[in-house]
């Protein structure tokens, strides 16, 4: 049984729970709902719960210390459970990609994304998987703004079909590897038809 540690980037408090910046955190919500676990255990510097899921070890965190220091969770993390960045799942937004898709990479860098440059600083490298979820670009006004901003009405009522979308992508992640899992999901529009 494989043991890997899935962090879901985001902001801790209510103030934050709908923004943008939290998709990684609703993702791990989800996915701790489906496991029949919860990430509720204070440890590493995050909110922690750990189960089995499709025959492998999943351990769930959602780091406390802000986006910014994210890496400081996972660091400790990874340390404790003698894991590797191999090991490693991150779910985060993006930017770059429409609201509604989601794209995998393995390692890359940071591309302004806060808690990925933590991540990337406290753990010497980018080389682990990334989920990454997209909540598209502000058609004006600031980036950073608009990332802690809430979802808008629309995007709301679009959010559930995109965990359960994100939570399947997990499970053939988990099963079958990440070449197989890209060329399922890469790109994939994960929101109902209208």
């Amino acid at each position: 049984m494989a043991t890997r540690l899935i962090i879901g980037l985001g902001n801790p408090g209510p103030k934050y729970q709908w923004t943008r910046h939290n998709a990684g955190f609703m993702v791990l919500d989800h996915l701790s709902r489906v496991m029949g676990t919860s990430v509720a255990k204070k440890n590493f510097s995050g909110l922690y719960g750990e189960g089995s899921w499709h025959g492998d070890r999943l351990l769930l965190l959602k780091p406390q210390t802000f986006m910014n220091l994210s890496g400081r969770s996972a660091a400790e993390a990874l340390r404790f459970h003698k894991l590797t960045l191999s090991d490693l799942i991150v779910i985060h937004d993006d930017l770059d990609i429409p609201f509604g898709r989601v794209k995998l990479k393995e390692g890359g860098g940071h591309g302004g994304h806060n808690g990925l440059r933590s991540l990337m600083q406290e753990l010497g490298g980018g080389g682990f998987v990334r989920i990454r979820i997209g909540v598209g670009r502000p058609l004006r006004g600031d980036a950073a703004d608009y990332v802690l901003a809430n979802f808008s009405s629309a995007e709301m009522a679009g959010l559930p079909a995109l965990l359960d979308g994100v939570v399947d992508l997990l499970g053939e992640l988990v099963r079958n590897g990440l070449p197989r899992t890209m060329s399922l999901y890469n790109n994939k529009d994960f929101l109902p038809a209208a």
